[in-house]
């Protein structure tokens, strides 16, 4: 078939990160439809770009225009990259702003979207003008200074410290004993440069998978997250210590309230793609936490885990996702 379109799915990433989403990468090549695509597995490194072929060889990719030549000789550009790398470059909008640049074609959010959302204050900042609730926090850049007493009075105890950018839970500390704050600012920073100081919100956890399909924006499901560790950290996250309940344990009333935030915050950051929020449900009210653009695509992870209950197949997810790039 001369009119195949070239497809690249584009995983790795600079961070810690490269690891689960080379795991999303591969679900999503072997989801899409050989009969339409010709599929490419593209990896971008700190230091390395390249395509690998079925043999595991390696040929880079050329940066000016984002192409590739093979051992043929024949050189492929891609019709569509479609955009699995959690962290940075792929989550935070500096690869989408360089194929804006060149004119390369690819799924998910775009340069602003993405950059926004990768910044958890700013996020939180912005949704709160359409009065979707969050926890109280307290904002630290490197170099800044902060007593355990002044976290007390505006937080009280625990408090979460947490990187501002930063994915799969790395960095973070639930902190009871304010004498451990100096060790839990160092852990937070080694991750970035800005921090967030969050009072805890006691309740139930769960992730809200949102996408925009077939021109409507649709909620996939709501997981309830039943860490076994003091939170939902990466083990919880990736070395099953943790339940993942689909669909949560809550009554209609609350799961219409969840849907609806997650909806709003989706429609008013202008999203588009896979999308995953997490929420913290206290009361009956749920607290927004964060919102990743580029949500874990693993077997194991929660929206593959959500579509299938929504009965969406991954094959369907995946090359609708194509196809509205195509459209743009």
């Amino acid at each position: 078939m001369p009119n195949r379109k070239n497809i690249a799915v584009v995983m790795g990433g600079y961070s810690d990160e490269y690891v689960v989403s080379l795991k999303s990468g591969q679900l999503i090549f072997e989801s899409l439809d050989r009969e339409i695509y010709n599929v490419y597995k593209v990896v971008i490194l700190q230091n390395d770009w390249y395509f690998i072929d079925d043999r595991g060889e390696k040929t880079p990719i050329n940066k000016a225009d984002f192409t590739v030549k093979l051992s043929s000789g024949f050189e492929v550009k891609f019709d569509v990259c479609f955009n699995i790398i959690h962290g940075s470059p792929g989550e935070n909008g500096l690869l989408q702003a360089y194929w804006d640049c060149i004119g390369q074609v690819y799924t998910g959010c775009n340069f602003y979207q993405s950059a926004l959302t990768f910044n958890k204050k700013d996020t939180l900042a912005v949704l709160s003008k359409y009065n979707i609730p969050s926890a109280k926090s307290i904002y630290l850049r490197k170099g800044d200074t902060i007593s355990g007493e002044q976290i007390i009075e505006k937080l009280g105890l625990p408090v979460f410290v947490k990187p501002n950018q930063s994915g799969s839970s790395l960095g973070i500390t639930k902190l009871k004993d304010i004498n451990n704050l100096q060790k839990a600012l160092d852990y937070a920073f080694a991750e970035d440069d800005e921090i967030l100081i969050e009072s805890y919100l006691e309740g139930m956890e769960v992730s809200v998978g949102v996408i925009d399909f077939r021109g409507e924006t649709v909620v996939l499901g709501i997981t309830e997250i039943v860490s076994e560790n003091e939170f939902f950290d990466y083990e919880a996250k990736y070395e099953g210590a943790s339940q993942e309940i689909t669909p949560a344990r809550i009554d209609d009333e609350t799961r219409i309230k969840v849907e609806n935030i997650a909806k709003k915050a989706y429609v008013s950051l202008g999203m588009s793609g896979f999308s995953r929020s997490e929420f913290i449900i206290m009361n009956g009210q749920p607290y927004m936490l964060e919102i990743n653009t580029n949500p874990g695509f693993s077997p194991a992870s929660i929206l593959p885990q959500q579509a299938k209950h929504y009965g969406i197949s991954i094959k369907d997810l995946c090359g609708f996702e194509v196809e509205k790039a195509l459209k743009k």
